[in-house]
């Protein structure tokens, strides 16, 4: 344990995206594993009872489809079955990790305390906070943040549609969502030190490209397959790592 990090005052996003490999080492710690199996846990039940609903569902569509269906097209069935199987796998890639924040955000702020505190043998300032209040600060932090995507992601969709400016468009949404990720992971280790969100944008101002590169990372992991279930306590684990070594609070 490094009980006094030196801060190093770094803009390089080649090292942002270093820390998301630190993260998978700092969940496995002892101390700190609890925080992350209870989440994924929840949201890992969830899921497996919207899977087995939905299949259930589509199963007696199926079944009340078939008798209708001469003999020489009852092949339809296999393929729609692998189209609700290419279904839900879309809807799960996309819809896991908004799900996975808004379930997970009560327990991101104890994560990243107990990171913080691996590093540095410090309790942060926000880490006693009662879990209520917890619950109630996390969602609405992650209301704030959705306000904020909302807000950016819908001048950026109008570009899509104006000629020649929409050939750039790709490039500045791949830039937005490392931004946006960033901003997702690094609220809770410096909201666990009293900054308020415009605090927060702020500070990953100031270290933009750092923060560009870690989200970057992050945005590249959430592609990979099964993978992606655990994103969310790797990211939460790197952000505080990240701020606790190169983000240096006054």
């Amino acid at each position: 344990m490094n009980t006094n990090p030196v801060p190093a005052r770094s803009n390089n996003p080649v090292t942002g995206a270093s820390y998301f490999l630190r993260g998978l080492k700092l969940i496995t710690r002892p101390r700190i594993r609890r925080f992350v199996i209870i989440p994924l846990l929840i949201n890992t039940l969830i899921f497996g009872v919207l899977i087995w609903l939905a299949s259930d569902w589509f199963g007696q569509f199926i079944d009340w489809m078939t008798p209708s269906l001469p003999d020489w097209l009852m092949w339809l069935t296999w393929l729609l079955w692998i189209i609700f199987g290419l279904m839900a796998f879309i809807v799960i890639f996309f819809a896991f990790s908004i799900l996975a924040n808004l379930v997970g955000a009560p327990f991101n702020g104890y994560l990243a305390a107990a990171v913080e505190r691996h590093l540095t043998g410090r309790n942060p300032p926000g880490s006693d906070r009662p879990f209520l209040q917890e619950v109630s600060l996390a969602l609405m932090g992650e209301l704030r943040k959705i306000g904020y995507f909302l807000l950016w992601a819908i001048p950026l969709l109008i570009l899509n549609f104006i000629p020649v400016v929409n050939l750039v468009a790709p490039l500045l949404w791949a830039l937005f969502g490392a931004w946006m990720l960033s901003l997702e992971y690094l609220d809770y280790p410096l909201g666990n030190h009293g900054l308020t969100f415009p605090e927060i944008r702020q500070k990953l101002r100031e270290h933009r490209f750092l923060s560009l590169g870690f989200g970057a990372a992050v945005m590249l992991a959430t592609l990979i397959p099964v993978f992606n279930f655990l994103i969310m306590p790797v990211a939460v684990a790197a952000a505080t790592a990240l701020r606790v070594e190169r983000m240096p609070l006054e």
